[in-house]
């Protein structure tokens, strides 16, 4: 698919390469995002356990076909996402999970490469609790420009509710406009974790027969109710959309494991 503009200034195809909160990663090297990409999944998913030395260098270098150098600075980034520590004499090893920094985005996506249901459940219990919270300051605080904007959004999902990509771009600008309408940067600054936890979501449901149409309305309740000031309201109307959302994953994963049986 080409990368193009839609009408609320995104650029097709962009969620589906590369989070954009990883940008230690998104700006590197081909060769070196790869890297990344291979042993951050090795270690997330288990291959590499916690407390496991990492191959030596010479071989490992060998086995992935890239230099000592690449390597290294791949393992830059991996410990400053808290996977990996080197220290003298013991050399470089997998740190427990209880240092992994799980919101930092490409994390999550290794976390959730599986789809497994207690995955699924880690990861709406992480929106649950921040998104209806913002839904509700959002309410009290948005500026009628912030609404005005909210309102384009979702005629912008509303326009691509039967393709699935083109669809995933609008709906992550209508989460992501909520936290930033609370007028909190704090709470403005989790865009980037929500981004990929709704990408996964959205990788996670593919599979899901009755498209994303059926998310409409209950989009449509959270954005009426953030322009009716009713704060009550639209926090309930997006934790309604979320167990919407989570039963829709479910029901994709089930589907997905049925084929495979």
């Amino acid at each position: 698919m080409k990368n193009s503009k839609n009408a609320i200034g995104l650029s097709q195809g962009s969620l589906w390469s590369n989070p954009r909160g990883a940008s230690s990663v998104a700006q590197a090297s081909g060769l070196h995002a790869m890297v990344v990409d291979q042993i951050g999944l090795q270690i997330v998913q288990g291959a590499l356990a916690p407390g496991a030395p990492l191959p030596n260098a010479d071989d490992w270098s060998a086995k992935l076909g890239v230099s000592r150098t690449v390597l290294r600075e791949a393992i830059k980034v991996l410990a400053g996402k808290g996977l990996i520590e080197t220290r003298p004499k013991t050399g470089t090893r997998v740190r427990p999970r209880s240092d992994w920094n799980f919101l930092d985005p490409y994390v999550l996506t290794w976390c959730y490469a599986g789809g497994e249901r207690n995955d699924v459940r880690a990861l709406f219990e992480l929106r649950r609790t921040i998104e209806p919270a913002a839904a509700g300051l959002a309410a009290e605080r948005a500026t009628a420009e912030q609404i005005q904007d909210l309102e384009a959004v979702l005629l912008e999902m509303e326009k691509y509710a039967d393709d699935g990509e083109r669809f995933a771009e609008p709906d992550l600008v209508f989460h992501q406009t909520i936290l930033r309408m609370t007028g909190n940067e704090l709470i403005g600054s989790l865009a980037a974790v929500i981004e990929t936890a709704l990408l996964m979501s959205f990788r996670l449901s593919n599979d899901n027969p009755h498209g994303q149409r059926p998310s409409l309305p209950l989009h449509r309740k959270v954005a009426d109710r953030i322009a009716a000031r009713d704060s009550d309201g639209a926090r309930k109307a997006l934790e309604t959309l979320l167990d919407q959302a989570e039963d829709d994953v479910r029901t994709a994963l089930n589907a997905r494991r049925g084929r495979k049986k």
